[in-house]
């Protein structure tokens, strides 16, 4: 029974393949020139059912993933584009914002000098006038230590004038010599 062989066995298969081949005709089934025209049109049919799967189905949903793909890109694109334009703008626009905030800054500061010079202009002006009312007042007070100086001097002079001719042994008279004092002393 173990020799025995039958045709549904896949052993009895292998084992006509090595009769076949024993008959003489031996080589690659592939190359044996009577059965080239069989593989020759089912080549052709396999390669007609590759083109029309791929043409009709693959390539379709590659193209269309390529053209979404493409769409994405010039939609990217496009949006950067309108963000690098917003971003000039919003550039823009600080700069000028920036360019306002100093002008109002020197505006302000122009106003806080104004201001601060004319506070000073009114404090000045009351310290001069405080100055010139001291200066009066001292001036008022050095004319009267001079009015009572050069009275103080013709006193002076009076009595040493009278002690003088005293001294010398004479007798003063009074209204003599003081209209001698007061004639010298207006020069």
């Amino acid at each position: 029974m173990a020799t025995e062989t039958t045709h549904s066995d896949g052993l009895a298969d292998a084992v006509g393949v090595a009769e076949h081949s024993a008959d003489g005709n031996a080589g690659m089934p592939q190359l044996d020139f009577s059965t080239w025209g069989n593989q020759i049109f089912w080549l052709v049919v396999a390669l007609i059912a590759i083109y029309f799967i791929l043409s009709r189905v693959a390539l379709p949903r590659i193209a269309a993933i390529l053209a979404e793909r493409q769409g994405s890109i010039t939609n990217d694109i496009a949006a950067a584009e309108d963000l690098k334009a917003k971003a000039v703008d919003a550039e823009a626009a600080y700069d000028q914002a920036l360019l306002d905030a100093r002008a109002e800054a020197q505006r302000i500061i122009a106003a806080a000098q104004a201001d601060i010079q004319g506070d000073l202009d009114v404090a000045i002006e009351k310290a001069d006038a405080e100055i010139s009312a001291k200066t009066a007042e001292s001036e008022k007070a050095i004319a009267e230590i001079r009015a009572g100086a050069l009275e103080n001097v013709k006193t002076v002079a009076k009595d040493t004038a009278k002690e003088i001719i005293a001294v010398l042994g004479g007798e003063a008279d009074a209204k003599a010599v003081n209209a001698a004092v007061t004639a010298r002393m207006k020069g």
